[in-house]
């Protein structure tokens, strides 16, 4: 790629001394707009900054005008002048969406007020997003791994599936006519600088690592998937990130360090495979809430559409995964002939120290999860959840069974490791901390037609005014999911002398998907959560904030109405010995 040298062109910093953009062409018919946030110390709660960042945005004119991501919503009006400077935005026919993290596409409800013509050229799950982010209806062409889009002029664009980097719906794009790669937050770093592209790399070298080890570290087999995808790419002459300086000087250097990493930490990790064939019945989503659940426990999960993988992939990821989840892919129809041999591929590589579970996708032909069954467990493989058959809609219920029942294969995965927890704890120190004595509660939620409860006692008063409390919540708990920022729940109070029933009830262990309210007295509360009847006392809750540490979310919520059912009633108390578990 042969480029003539241009000085950059750099906006005065006088309006906003700490927000400024750079423009700059980059390659033929190819113009990067750069947000330089100089002075940003903290992103998001990921990481402290030492050194700004940037929000890179493209501009491809060929014979049609693509525009590759936005900027942050701070920059809207200077973005927004800057790009209306260079080009009538009537003029944009095609915005790729490399994922829907706001500092990437803050502006994109900003561009359809002003260019309503374009169409929206993203992933299926980043259109799914946007459709809730802007409000509007838009034009919109889903794009899927080798797709291609000719701008004409020499400029076609080949899409490349890059899920989990570090969001769920990323693609990066390669331009056949430049040979340049654009990756979004891949290769990215945050580090704000007038010299565009990666000049000098000694200075470039910590926070570089920094930003792979916080948001892609924790996705190595994602980044080495993403890699294997663009090695089937011509060569890449440079890599166009949405963060930082552009690479191109030591292009080959920043690849390999992904490379490195990735394989390091790849092997360092349990990993749970779960197979699914995006676009047939329900598997994505189904494939989506077990791996929430999974991901609960701290394992890593590689979400393997069998649309995008060959043979070879599904026996390297066979070879590494500690655990295996399978939706069932159709018999016939024209993805079978593909879908049969991968099946088989993975079923003869499976081996007996593996554990597994199977879901029904509810397409039109499903292969039997029966079948797959017998042949996994005579090879001596544990079946860790039963089968999740689609006997009822898709709805909140069976997404809870779902993500349950990835939970308790990432706890069957990490049971070893708990032990070892317990036991790690100064003698003393433990038997001190058991010391700390605490209430019984049960906490109930609802969300539409999905239910759960747990047993608490790690609760305790956070705020007089508003009155609020706060709860720790093991991350592994299935209710987890029920007490997001503004979900409401019941905080039901159990009696001294009158709450062993209750108590035994709900510290049953209850298969994914089962009634915790089987046989037991409730009412709905104003929220819709059940109150137990036979608690002493309720409180109904809603989430205002909630605080990670490393095996629990300390959830902090306000309560909006509260009875005593019996004023003389005394709170039970639950008494320990030690402080390594409940």
């Amino acid at each position: 790629m042969a480029t003539t040298a241009v000085a950059p062109q750099v906006a005065p910093r006088l309006a906003q001394p700490h927000l400024t953009l750079q423009t700059l062409p980059i390659g033929a018919d190819t113009l990067a707009i750069r947000s330089q946030d100089w002075d940003r110390d903290r992103f998001d709660i990921e990481f402290a900054l030492e050194n700004g960042t940037t929000y890179n945005s493209f501009l491809i004119r060929g014979e049609k005008v693509a525009l590759i991501d936005t900027s942050h919503e701070k920059f809207r009006q200077l973005y927004l002048d800057c790009l209306q400077g260079i080009l009538d935005p009537a003029q944009i026919d095609y915005l790729v969406v490399s994922h829907t993290e706001p500092d990437h596409s803050g502006l994109v409800g900003d561009l359809l007020e002003l260019a309503p013509q374009m169409t929206v050229v993203a992933s299926k799950v980043a259109v799914q997003f946007l459709e809730d982010l802007v409000h509007r209806p838009f034009q919109r062409l889903v794009v899927k791994q080798g797709d291609r889009l000719d701008l004409g002029k020499g400029h076609v664009l080949e899409f490349i599936s890059a899920p989990n980097l570090h969001w769920p719906d990323t693609i990066l794009t390669y331009d056949h006519g430049t040979q340049i790669l654009y990756t979004c937050d891949v290769f990215g770093m945050h580090y704000c600088d007038d010299f565009a592209w990666d000049e000098h790399p000694h200075l470039l070298q910590a926070d570089f690592k920094l930003y792979y080890d916080c948001l892609m570290g924790p996705n190595a087999r994602s980044v080495l998937s993403a890699l294997k995808r663009m090695e089937a790419l011509p060569p890449i002459a440079a890599i166009a990130t949405g963060h930082g300086p552009l690479l191109r000087h030591h292009l080959s250097d920043w690849v390999e360090h992904y490379r490195t990493w990735s394989l390091e930490q790849a092997k360092a990790e349990r990993m749970v495979a779960v197979f699914y064939l995006s676009g047939y019945g329900k598997a994505e989503a189904l494939a989506q809430a077990i791996a929430r659940g999974i991901q609960k426990t701290g394992i890593q999960v590689e979400l393997a559409d069998l649309r995008l993988v060959d043979a070879h992939e599904v026996r390297e990821l066979m070879s590494l995964a500690a655990g295996v989840v399978i939706g069932m892919p159709p018999q016939s129809g024209p993805e079978a002939a593909t879908t049969q041999v991968l099946l088989k591929t993975l079923l003869a590589s499976a081996h007996s120290k593996q554990g597994f579970g199977l879901f029904e996708s509810g397409g039109e032909d499903d292969e039997s999860v029966y079948l797959c069954r017998n042949t996994l467990q005579e090879i001596g493989a544990k079946e860790v959840f039963a089968p999740i058959l689609l006997k009822q809609p898709a709805g909140e219920a069976l997404l809870q069974l779902a993500e349950e029942a990835g939970t308790d294969l990432g706890q069957w995965l990490t049971r070893d490791r708990s032990i070892q927890q317990m036991k790690a704890l100064d003698a003393d120190l433990d038997r001190a901390l058991g010391r700390i004595s605490n209430g019984l509660y049960i906490i109930t939620a609802r969300k539409g037609q999905a239910t759960s409860a747990m047993l608490a006692s790690w609760v305790a008063q956070a705020s007089a005014d508003p009155p609020g409390i706060s709860i720790a919540v093991a991350k592994d708990r299935a209710i987890e999911s029920f007490l997001q920022v503004g979900d409401t729940f019941v905080l039901n109070v159990l009696q001294e002398g009158h709450y062993q029933p209750l108590m035994r009830h709900f510290l049953k262990r209850f298969p994914p998907g089962a009634d915790r309210f089987a046989g037991i007295k409730t009412y709905p509360a104003a929220n819709g959560s059940p109150i137990l009847a036979d608690a002493l006392a309720y409180l109904e809750c809603r989430v205002v904030s909630r605080l990670e540490t490393s095996d629990h979310w300390v959830v902090y919520s306000t309560l909006e109405a509260g009875r005593v059912s019996s004023p003389e009633g005394l709170t039970a108390i639950h008494h320990r010995k030690v402080g390594n578990h409940y």
